[in-house]
């Protein structure tokens, strides 16, 4: 191996002009993934402590920076491949600034806000200095990578004004920053989606998804055995404690069907309408993946015969119908899972939304078990159904 082939010194190049690129995620990649374990269970803390229509909204906003701020990320490192020094120096200086955030969330709607906002804009800015590099580098011979250099050096501008303007005015600034982070991949004859470079390697950011996804289910498990712990376990009853292992259960359920159905599956074409609907897809069951994590914590505030926790059922409910919902519409834009939509047909998924509908109008008036039964058939029916179809295939 010559100097030059080191990776510390490989700079940026596009995939396409790569001849040994892969799909692989590089452990630069999945230490940034790392990180926002803490931002996630932050944002899940958040909620937890503002179960309102206020706090929902602020949560939700807050979702989609953090998601906007690593999808762009791993979107870039889709593009062009790089695993130099000032690469890994930029990432590791981005991976800050998403400690920085994580640790304003608890405080952002206070003294925290500035702390939330610059350390975004600074994020923003060293997405656009990856940008701005691949192009001084020789990486892109378009205009792609300047204008997606210049593009996050305005919106990072946009999110340090946001910082120190006066609060609401401040948000709804902020709030344009994150529109107009999607508008510049969107926006018709404008948006960088034009570019017939701008082609991520497709299986790489199924792969990523799959991984937030993990990490974002792995949240669920993490607050409620803190939950748990911090009430103490000895205390609970075994009527908690059932409700406790069926939160669990059901987490792992939604991993199950979320990678049999679509999981590291990558869209079954390139046209645009098929990559802008696999993209917002999952930003929606990213986001109701969060709220049923949060929401089972509330598993460990009842034993069998008091009703649900009001506001922890409300997005229980809310996540599950759209996570069934996203689930349904992502299994026909994913390649290569015919026989899985076959089995997770939309009958199926329907019955899981409509059950979870009426868990909704009634949970508030039932004991807890039988809102957990009810819970328990709308999702493990997710399972039980696709499964006994495989078998009585196989059967015949």
């Amino acid at each position: 191996m010559t100097l030059r082939n080191f990776p510390v010194w490989r700079k940026p190049r596009h995939h396409l002009d790569a001849e040994d690129a892969n799909d692989h995620v590089h452990w630069v990649e999945l230490f940034f993934d790392l990180v926002h374990v803490v931002t996630i269970f932050m944002l899940g803390n958040f909620l937890s402590n503002h179960l309102d229509i206020s706090g929902f909204l602020v949560f939700s906003g807050m979702f989609l920076a953090v998601f906007f701020a690593w999808a762009d990320s791993s979107v870039y490192n889709s593009l062009y491949i790089s695993t130099d020094i000032p690469h890994r120096t930029i990432m590791a200086f981005q991976i800050v600034t998403m400690m920085v955030i994580a640790a304003a969330i608890p405080e952002v709607l206070e003294g925290g806000w500035v702390y939330f906002a610059l350390g975004y804009a600074f994020n923003r800015a060293l997405t656009a200095y990856l940008y701005w590099r691949a192009r001084r580098v020789g990486a892109e011979t378009t205009s792609l990578a300047a204008e997606q250099g210049r593009n996050f050096f305005i919106l990072a501008g946009l999110f340090a004004l946001s910082a120190v303007l006066p609060r609401p005015l401040a948000y709804w600034v902020f709030g344009a920053g994150i529109v107009l982070i999607q508008l510049q991949y969107m926006l018709p004859r404008i948006g960088t989606l034009r570019f017939e470079r701008f082609s991520p390697r497709l299986h790489h950011i199924s792969e990523r998804f799959g991984l937030l996804m993990l990490i974002l289910l792995g949240e669920g498990f993490f607050k409620l055995v803190v939950t748990l712990s911090q009430k103490s376990i000895s205390l609970v009853g075994p009527d908690t404690l059932v409700n406790f292992i069926m939160g669990g259960l059901s987490l792992f359920a939604l991993a199950w069907i979320y990678f049999d159905c679509v999981g590291n599956a990558q869209p079954k074409s390139q046209k645009t309408a098929f990559i802008v609907t696999y993209w917002l897809t999952h930003i929606a069951i990213m986001w109701s993946a969060v709220l049923v994590g949060v929401a089972l914590a509330g598993e460990v505030y009842v034993g069998f015969m008091e009703p649900y926790p009001l506001g922890y059922g409300m997005i229980g409910n809310i996540g599950l119908v759209v996570f069934l919902g996203s689930l349904w519409i992502l299994q026909h834009v994913v390649e290569g899972r015919d026989t899985t939509r076959r089995y997770h047909s939309a009958g199926v998924r329907v019955f899981g939304i409509v059950v979870t509908l009426l868990l909704f109008a009634i949970f508030p008036y039932v004991p807890s078990v039988v809102g957990n039964l009810v819970w328990g058939i709308a999702l493990f029916s997710q399972v039980a159904v696709p499964f006994y179809r495989a078998v009585q295939d196989e059967i015949r």
